[in-house]
């Protein structure tokens, strides 16, 4: 995916099972837990291309959060905290290969940062 591209969106859930069940008769999604992910069942559209995972519901995280590919979470916190975005989320590892943050824009909408892949074959 390229620098912009909406890359993954979470979805808080209560019940784990109650979820599965219902997005994958919804809409056809393949939900799973992969290794090293235990925990976080990851969801995949049956177009192969979008998808996301079902993570725990919180106080903080209440509505579904998308998820952008950047080239540098870094480079582009800096630039828009210079705009006048805020941090919800400090930059974190994801594996050894891909880290993630949050901000929130002007309107408090949460944004997902993502930088990196999950794939090591692709480090």
């Amino acid at each position: 995916m390229a620098h912009g591209d909406i890359t993954h969106i979470d979805i808080p859930v209560s019940d784990f099972g109650r979820a599965t069940e219902f997005y994958s008769s919804l809409f056809g999604w393949q939900i799973a837990e992969i290794p090293g992910f235990e925990g976080y069942p990851m969801w995949q559209a049956p177009n192969k291309i979008s998808g996301g995972g079902l993570a725990p519901r919180s106080d903080g995280f209440t509505h579904p959060r998308s998820y952008v590919e950047v080239d540098s979470i870094d480079d582009t916190v800096a630039k828009a905290t210079a705009a006048g975005a805020e941090v919800l989320m400090e930059k974190s590892p994801i594996t050894e290969t891909s880290w993630w943050a949050v901000i929130s824009d002007h309107d408090g909408n949460p944004i997902g940062l993502y930088e990196g892949t999950t794939d090591p074959e692709g480090a």
